[in-house]
């Protein structure tokens, strides 16, 4: 080895370009089991134990109720009116009904229309926030969120009052010459859709607001390029790249429009009965609790599938995404 005159230092010949390199040296794995790698399998572990009682508790209750209530579907009741636990299938038969046909169609109907009128609402209200709002994003979505605070009962007690016959909307529309005296709105199926758009229309915004906020800008500018006009390119480019935030939007509407049974009882009449209408009935005024059961389990299968091709489309986005 050739040494330097200052330092005595060795320093090592020049390399043979034609010499296979060295193998790397072995890693230390002693050190490695006792350094990060344990904290980061720790740190699911932790969340999975955190997220125990929660998932437990909600779970517990969920099944609890299902099975009271399958069971009781298939009961009886007494004389009295009290319900007994038995073996009758009376019950799951009298669903065939036409009657009952009809109600449960058309609260589907109506589910169906307060979310497309609810995304029609929607889009254009996230799209400013998302894209325009600028430093008032937050104020924006707090004026939106903030009234939906109230109770819904109260909520929806308000919004009869605004559509009565003598209230404020049919008043202006008679002012312009847009309705005559004979217009009403309540009492009608306008008036119950109109009812659970207002009441849920928050939950099909706050979806599409977050996933427009998340949206690349640049897809649009780049659509403008592509197809030219706004319409077009919010077609073509917007609503396909926030579908998930849609999706999720129709998921929330629909549940809880499909089942709503006040603004049937406040702004409809007899012919605009929904099935949450007929639940309450067999419940509190019919002392028919096994009817009621069976109506429950009708109207939760008919939302589990809707939840089981929400859950299918949404798998299939991300495999698709995937790729």
């Amino acid at each position: 080895m050739a040494r330097t005159r200052q330092t005595g230092t060795e320093v090592p010949p020049p390399r043979d370009p034609s010499a296979p390199y060295p193998p790397p040296p072995a890693r230390d794995r002693t050190r490695d089991r006792s350094g990060p790698t344990t904290r980061t399998r720790s740190q699911p572990r932790l969340w999975t134990w955190l997220l125990l009682p929660g998932t437990l508790w909600m779970t517990g209750f969920l099944v609890a109720s299902l099975l009271l209530v399958a069971t009781l579907a298939l009961g009886t009741t007494d004389p009295l009116g009290n319900p007994r636990f038995g073996l009758n299938f009376a019950n799951l038969t009298a669903l065939a009904d036409p009657a009952y046909r009809t109600v449960l169609l058309r609260s589907l109907g109506y589910a169906l229309i307060t979310c497309l009128i609810s995304l029609a609402v929607a889009y254009p209200v996230a799209y400013a926030i998302a894209l325009r709002g600028g430093r008032f994003k937050n104020l924006l979505i707090a004026a939106i969120v903030v009234p939906f605070f109230a109770n819904y009962l109260v909520r929806m007690y308000g919004w009869s009052v605004v559509l009565s016959d003598d209230g404020p909307l049919l008043r202006a529309l008679r002012a312009i010459g847009l309705a005559d005296d004979g217009t009403k709105i309540l009492q009608t199926g306008v008036g119950v859709i109109a009812g659970l758009v207002y009441g849920f229309v928050v939950f099909m915004i706050i979806p599409l607001y977050a996933a427009m906020e998340r949206m690349d800008t640049s897809l649009i500018e780049a659509g403008r390029d592509l197809y030219g006009g706004p319409l077009r390119t919010f077609l073509f480019v917007t609503v396909p790249a926030t579908r998930q935030g849609a999706a999720a939007g129709c998921v929330l509407v629909f549940l809880p429009a499909m089942g709503d049974f006040v603004s049937a009882q406040l702004m409809g009449g007899p012919d605009q009965i929904m099935i949450g209408n007929l639940i309450q009935d067999k419940f509190f005024q019919g002392q028919n609790w096994p009817l009621g059961s069976a109506l429950t389990m009708l109207l939760m299968a008919v939302l589990f599938l809707g939840m089981l091709g929400y859950l299918r489309r949404t798998r299939k986005d991300e495999a698709e995404a995937a790729r």
